[in-house]
C-alpha cells in the first residue's frame, strides 16, 4: 500500500510510520520535523504547506491507497477562562483543520487507488465526555469525530471508508505534558492519572497499530464513519456485524433522549 501518515516524527504517528514500512507498505511521512526521502516538512494547520505536501508526494506517487491523520497537539491546559486565546485557537487549527486540509489535499490522489480507499483520524480525550482543564483538545477532537461521520454519509457511494480511533491512555509526549503542568492546572484527578500512567506504561500501543492495520485492510472494508476503541472495542469481530451496524448509530456520536422523553414540546 502507499500510505501518507501526517504527524509521522514522533508518538502514535511515529510508531505507525514505523510499523507499517515494516509491513512492506511505501509511506509518506508529514510532519513539521520530517527529514529524508519520502516525507515533508509540514504544519497541517497550513493549507499552502498541505498542499504543497500533496504536490511533492503527486510528483512520485500517482495514487495513494490511505491517509492516516495522526497530527495533534494537546496545547493549553488548564481552565478555559484562563487559557490564551492563540494557543487555544493552534490547538484546534492544528487537530481539526489539520486533520480536514490533509484528507481534502490527498482526497483526488485517494480516489485513484485500485483499492477501496482508507482514511484513519484520531479522537482523544474528551471526544466522547467532558474533560475539564482540556478544553482546546477535547472540542477539536469531537469535532474531528462528527467530521468523519459527516465525510462518511457524504462519500456513501464512494468506494472509501473513513473511520476514528480512541488510542487509549498511551505514553506519548502529552502524558508527559500534563505531569509537568501538575495537579492545579490538569486537575487533581488527571495529574494523578498521567503520573500513574507513566509509571506503570499506559496502554499497549501494539492494540492501537493493530486496529489501524486492521482498517487499512479489505477485512474493514464497509466500516464506515465509526468511532472504535482501539483498547476497548471488540473490532476484531466487527466486520461480521457490517449489516447491522451501517444502518445505526453505534460507535457514533449521538444525543441520548430518556425513556419517556419528558420535556419536549408539545
Amino acid at each position: 500500500m502507499r500510505i501518507v501518515i501526517t504527524g509521522a516524527s514522533r508518538g502514535i504517528g511515529g510508531a505507525l510510520a514505523e510499523i507499517l514500512r515494516e509491513r512492506g507498505n511505501a509511506v509518506w511521512s508529514i510532519s513539521r520535523s520530517a527529514d529524508g526521502q519520502q516525507s515533508s516538512k509540514c504544519d497541517v494547520a497550513e493549507w499552502p504547506q498541505v498542499a504543497a505536501a500533496r504536490d511533492a508526494v503527486a510528483s512520485e506517487w500517482d495514487s495513494i491507497d490511505a491517509i492516516i491523520c495522526a497530527a495533534a497537539l494537546q496545547g493549553e491546559i488548564g481552565p478555559a477562562m484562563t487559557a490564551d486565546p492563540a494557543r487555544w485557537s493552534a490547538t484546534v487549527r492544528t487537530n481539526l483543520d489539520g486533520t480536514f486540509f490533509s484528507i481534502r489535499a490527498f482526497w483526488e490522489l485517494l480516489r485513484k487507488s485500485k483499492r477501496r480507499g482508507k482514511i484513519v483520524c484520531f479522537s482523544g480525550g474528551g471526544a466522547t465526555s467532558a474533560r475539564p482543564g482540556f478544553s482546546a483538545y477535547a472540542a477539536s477532537k469531537t469535532a474531528v469525530v462528527r467530521l468523519v461521520e459527516n465525510l462518511a454519509t457524504e462519500w456513501k457511494d464512494e468506494p472509501v471508508d473513513i473511520n476514528a480511533i480512541a488510542p487509549g491512555a498511551i505514553n506519548t509526549d502529552m502524558t508527559r505534558e500534563i505531569v509537568a503542568a501538575g495537579a492545579p492546572a490538569a486537575g487533581a484527578e488527571e495529574f494523578a492519572r498521567a503520573s500513574r500512567q507513566l509509571q506503570e506504561g499506559g496502554q499497549p500501543i501494539e492494540r492501537v497499530c493493530a486496529l489501524v492495520e486492521w482498517l487499512l485492510s479489505s477485512a474493514s472494508d464497509g466500516i464506515n464513519g465509526r468511532l472504535l476503541s482501539a483498547q476497548w472495542d471488540a473490532w476484531e469481530t466487527l466486520a461480521t456485524h457490517r449489516e447491522s451496524i451501517a444502518g445505526s448509530d453505534v460507535f457514533q456520536l449521538r444525543r441520548v433522549l430518556p425513556a419517556d422523553r419528558p420535556l419536549t414540546s408539545s
